[in-house]
């Protein structure tokens, strides 16, 4: 089966100034490789600063200026150009941002998820999504500053899945959220994936991942350490680089080693 979403040897630098006009490269990712297969939650966990905001940054062509990237980044078996990626933002690619300044302050949170759009059917949809992440219908009528942190997060979430896309990237979607509000989100990516979506979440919620992931790749230092079934992780076999053992120790089952 082809996969949804295929990134191969993927590469990141950035270009810094020092003193003067004197310019070096600083290395961010290096010949990281992944796939998301149909019907999939691909779990990516690491440390901060392991690159995982930055590999979804790029699979989207949102990097900054200074960035250059190399690799092979394929959906649906073809390349995911800069031109064909500004195409299938917000329709079959859904971006879930980490940071809730995503939101527009100057427009209604009704408006944002149906992106303007009015008819019946928009916002019969509109209300279904906010209920199935706990918010009423008066949810639609706020600004995102009458929001509190774990209902801006949600409504950011639901507006990424209005339009049932085929790729949902949700970086670091559940931070805020009580434990019900988490579960929600989470049964949800596995709803859409079972109807044919691929997730790619983006945590640094070891727990979280495995409770919902099918595969968990390990991200350390710009690199993919290991791509493991949660199973494989709570056993402990087929972990190969030392960061993933030590993560897999450092958790509270095994008495935080």
């Amino acid at each position: 089966m082809e996969p949804i979403l295929s990134v191969e040897d993927l590469s990141v630098s950035f270009a810094r100034y020092d003193r003067g006009l004197s310019r070096r490269s600083l290395s961010a990712l290096r010949g990281l490789s992944l796939a998301v297969e149909p019907g999939q939650v691909l779990a990516v966990v690491g440390e901060s600063g392991a690159g995982k905001s930055l590999l979804a940054h790029a699979i989207l062509h949102i990097l900054p200026r200074n960035a250059q990237a190399s690799g092979t980044i394929r959906y649906g078996g073809a390349s995911l150009t800069r031109e064909r990626a500004e195409v299938l933002r917000g329709r079959e690619v859904a971006l879930i941002p980490q940071g809730v300044t995503f939101l527009d302050p100057m427009m209604k949170v009704g408006s944002q998820i149906r992106r303007g759009e009015n008819s019946p059917d928009a916002r019969a949809r509109c209300r279904q999504v906010l209920e199935r992440y706990g918010l009423g219908p008066e949810t639609e009528e706020l600004y995102p500053f009458q929001l509190s942190g774990g209902m801006a997060r949600r409504v950011l979430i639901a507006c990424a899945v209005m339009e049932s896309p085929r790729l949902i990237i949700a970086d670091e979607p559940t931070p805020g959220l009580d434990a019900k509000a988490a579960g929600r989100v989470l049964g949800h990516f596995r709803e859409l994936a079972e109807q044919g979506a691929g997730v790619l979440f983006i945590t640094h919620d070891l727990t979280l991942a495995l409770s919902v992931a099918d595969r968990i790749t390990v991200l350390y230092d710009g690199q993919t350490a290991d791509t493991v079934s949660p199973s494989q992780f709570r056993a402990g076999t087929g972990l190969t680089h030392p960061y993933t053992r030590a993560l897999r120790q450092a958790m509270p089952e095994n008495d935080f080693l």
